[in-house]
């Protein structure tokens, strides 16, 4: 017992000092600019803005603080609307997409758990009760071979052992059985290790799919918004060309214009009208996309139609390259790349050999004596595994995780690339949006007065309608784009909004503690050191 007591001291210490064949790793290093292009210039209304998105070096990803777990709170209620609030907080709770998303975390956290299996024993237990029959015409049968009166069989006699092997006997065992590796090149670890990276990634994923549904719903819900006004502002050009029919119609009754204005004015009414159904089409189209996105079905849903203007947000004074660090897409590429750097690891080791330690024992016996101490049985010994020839199994697998790391790389290159490109493209919007609602503002102004001039004109005499149908045309286009441009200027907050991982407010509550990438290797050390 003492030799064993030695033999598994070393055995654990050479475990825990193994090396790892796994490449050191650094989080893979991508060009960010000094300042956001679009940033720059815009004009006064845009120098807050200016302030707020300056840059401060690029982005930092720290897997030790992964700032993608800090909560962003409720980001959509800058936009103001309780509607949208209730309906956000309703697809937490009811959509399916968000469901299983989550199903798909819990599955990674169980396969992380799994692989962290190997850092530890195992130990089974098994038993069986059996009475068996061998066949009478078996290879090396020793039944009726040796006489009574043999020397053979006074000395099986004398042990109480039995002169010749039964066709009938009983076969009953309790044992138990243990297994353990010996983690020389770091194999298991690396497994362990990249299992917690991958259920890291899928909670990244989960919170992905999250913001995605978010921004979805909010996305939706403006143009729904939108819609209510465009549908209030058609309904008053249908009521204005009502009025100019009726004015016409009065006009030719008396013999004071012509025929032919009167089906102009018709055919006006009759295309405003045919624009309005069409709005109010697409106004239903995005009220059964809300619902679906709420976790509610189409025909159990409505919502009213309400003029009141969604609020634009302001942007705070903030770092963007910072935000970014909370982008949930970019924390799942970045944890695959980790993972596929433990694989490289893993390949490597399966060069080498693998040394198990074996346990196991128990008791057997022809009949129920298994508690008899005569009746034990016991085995102990390290086994090896030594890899001699695969027909190059081995090294593709190594090329393969290789490849995969490289691949992993470049994707993440990818997602930060594309995530600044966000950026700039909804700071772009911003600025010209902000630039085309002061301009298409002074053209309502100035479309409503000619309508007006026009109007009394014709009502004079001194114009045609034609001149009337033009202002009219005019005044009501220009309207139209008012409410378009504002509609696109919420959806361009929006979109910023969702390019920075959830608003733009940096999170005040400090960050969760991080798990080490290997906890259940620190674990499983911890548990040996005290042992």
């Amino acid at each position: 017992m003492r030799f064993l007591r030695r033999f598994l001291l070393m055995t654990a210490c050479v475990s825990l000092s193994g090396c790892d064949l796994a490449p050191s790793y650094v989080a893979p290093t991508v060009e960010t600019p000094a300042s956001f292009k679009e940033a720059k210039g815009g004009g006064p209304a845009f120098a807050e803005k200016k302030r707020a998105l300056s840059s401060d070096g690029g982005l930092q990803w720290s897997a030790a603080d992964p700032a993608d777990l800090r909560p962003r709170g409720s980001w959509w209620r800058a936009f103001q609307d309780t509607r949208l609030d209730t309906l956000e907080r309703e697809l937490d709770q009811l959509n399916p997409d968000l469901g299983q998303a989550m199903a798909a975390m819990d599955r990674a956290r169980a396969l992380a758990a799994k692989a962290a299996v190997g850092l530890s024993p195992t130990l089974t237990a098994s038993g069986q009760l059996t009475e068996n029959k061998e066949s009478q015409h078996r290879p090396l049968r020793l039944a009726n071979s040796y006489p009574s009166g043999s020397d053979f069989a006074r000395s099986a006699q004398s042990r109480g052992l039995p002169i010749n092997a039964p066709t009938f006997y009983g076969d009953n065992q309790l044992s138990m059985q243990s297994s353990y590796e010996i983690d020389l090149w770091g194999r298991v670890r690396n497994l362990a290790a990249a299992g917690v990276a991958q259920a890291q990634a899928s909670e990244a994923d989960l919170a992905a799919v999250a913001l995605s549904l978010h921004a979805e719903l909010a996305r939706d819900y403006i143009n729904l918004q939108g819609a209510d006004n465009e549908i209030a502002l058609q309904k008053r050009i249908v009521a204005a060309y009502g009025r100019s029919l009726a004015l016409v119609q009065k006009r030719v009754g008396g013999g004071i214009t012509s025929p032919a204005d009167v089906t102009r004015a018709q055919t006006q009414i009759g295309f405003a009208k045919a624009q309005l159904s069409e709005i109010e089409a697409r106004r239903a189209l995005l009220e059964h996309a809300v619902a679906i996105l709420a976790g509610h079905t189409p025909e159990s849903f409505s919502l009213p139609s309400s003029q009141t203007r969604v609020a634009a947000p302001t942007i705070p004074l903030d770092a963007p390259s910072q935000l970014l660090e909370r982008r949930p897409d970019i924390a799942a590429v970045e944890r695959r790349v980790y993972g596929a750097n433990l694989s490289i690891g893993v390949a490597r080791a399966a060069f080498f050999p693998r040394f198990t330690i074996n346990l196991s024992g128990g008791t057997q016996d022809t009949g129920l004596s298994l508690f008899n101490a005569r009746n034990s049985l016991w085995s102990l010994g390290p086994a090896v595994t030594l890899p001699i020839f695969d027909g190059g199994a081995h090294s593709a697998d190594l090329h393969d995780a290789e490849a995969a790391y490289l691949e992993a790389v470049a994707h993440y290159r990818s997602v930060v690339l594309r995530a600044y490109g966000e950026v700039e493209d909804a700071l772009a919007l911003i600025r010209y949006f902000d630039r085309q609602e002061k301009d298409i503002a002074a053209a309502v102004v100035a479309g409503n007065k000619t309508l007006d001039i026009s109007l009394k004109l014709y009502e004079e005499g001194v114009v045609t309608y034609v001149e009337v149908v033009t202002a009219q045309s005019d005044a009501f286009a220009a309207q139209r784009q008012a409410i378009a441009l504002r509609t696109g200027r919420l959806q361009a907050a929006l979109s910023l909004m969702t390019a920075l991982g959830g608003g733009w407010s940096r999170p005040v509550s400090p960050p969760p503690v991080a798990e080490s990438p290997c906890a259940p290797c620190e674990m499983a050390t911890q548990a040996a050191t005290k042992s």
